[in-house]
């Protein structure tokens, strides 16, 4: 991460703007986390305290592709097991 300069000795500023630089250089939560040394359960944490705004760019890209829902049963119905 490139050195920053703080205008003032104001905690809560210092803390947005290092994580809106990890978030722009990472580009995802996990990335961000990891270059500010943080878990990324903290870092989400801070971006809703500081009211940031989450990466959104690549959540298509980054995100696992979606899991086949479960066949639906009616109510009433007995279910069956799989053959074996």
């Amino acid at each position: 991460m490139p050195p920053i300069t703080l205008e003032d000795l104001n905690l809560e500023a210092a803390e947005r703007r290092l994580c809106n630089e990890a978030l722009g250089l990472a580009g995802n939560i996990v990335g961000a986390a990891k270059l500010l040394g943080i878990t990324r359960h903290a870092l989400k944490r801070r971006i809703v305290k500081l009211g940031l705004d989450r990466p959104r760019a690549h959540a298509a890209a980054d995100s696992p592709a979606p899991r086949p829902s479960a066949p639906s049963i009616a109510p009433g119905q007995p279910q069956r097991r799989p053959e074996v």
